[in-house]
């Protein structure tokens, strides 16, 4: 079998028999050069899959279902709720999150967030290319933006928050958050960091854990890298 794993965002099942997209059936044939007769994996929700090619038509991939590889796993969820951010900075962000396993991502609006809209479109693409690639199963949503004050109200007592914040001396997360049967959400500030009246409303937060990152002033996209890999680090102990 080939080391190709592509997204299929139908249902699947043994012996289903299907066909690529466009955009898929050229990356399998034409740039990975998978013949007829050879094998890739298809995942998604429900698991991972071992597809046969059976027929190339007019450019597009017909293939068969054979056996099923993985079964869905069982994640932690992790959340990163972030502000938008520039867009070549923010796509990386978005590949390098994926890959560290987060499993939702929620922009959010703050009183000094300069970036306003979001390309859903793109991002969804570059998620599940790095989920592809990552090896992963679970392909991370992407929620509507949001105002910092929405997003608090909607899950108070719903989750756990870790707040990369500047002002704290903390640099230890609370092991009972690892045996809560909760998301875990890192927030993360804009450029500017957030106003003082926005850090009061994240540390009234029912369940919230200061984090000081790092010493240094980081950028969003490095905050949030660090933030995610120190969470990794911290549930994997």
């Amino acid at each position: 079998m080939s080391n190709v794993r592509l997204f299929f965002s139908e249902s699947l099942s043994l012996n289903l028999s299907s066909k690529l997209n466009k955009s898929q059936s050229h990356y399998l044939a034409k740039v990975m050069r998978v013949k007829v007769g050879e094998f890739f994996s298809l995942f998604n929700q429900s698991g991972e899959w071992e597809a046969k090619i059976n027929e190339i038509s007019k450019g597009i991939v017909e293939f068969t279902v054979l056996k099923k590889l993985r079964e869905k796993n069982n994640e932690k969820d992790i959340w990163l709720a972030f502000t938008p951010i520039k867009s070549n900075f923010f796509s990386f962000m978005i590949q390098k999150a994926t890959e560290l396993g987060v499993t939702k991502f929620i922009p959010i609006i703050t009183d000094r967030t300069i970036v306003r809209k979001i390309n859903y479109e793109r991002i969804e693409k570059i998620i599940i290319e790095a989920s592809e690639q990552s090896n992963r199963i679970k392909v991370p949503k992407v929620e509507k933006v949001q105002n910092l004050n929405s997003f608090l109200e909607k899950n108070n007592n719903k989750i756990n928050i870790i707040f990369g914040d500047l002002n704290t001396e903390n640099q230890n997360l609370d092991p009972k958050i690892k045996k809560e049967d909760k998301p875990i959400c890192i927030i993360i500030g804009p450029e500017g960091d957030f106003t003082e009246s926005e850090r009061e409303k994240i540390l009234n937060f029912k369940s919230v854990q200061s984090l000081k990152i790092n010493n240094n002033i980081l950028r969003t996209e490095t905050a949030a890298i660090s933030a995610l890999s120190i969470v990794n680090y911290f549930l994997n102990l």
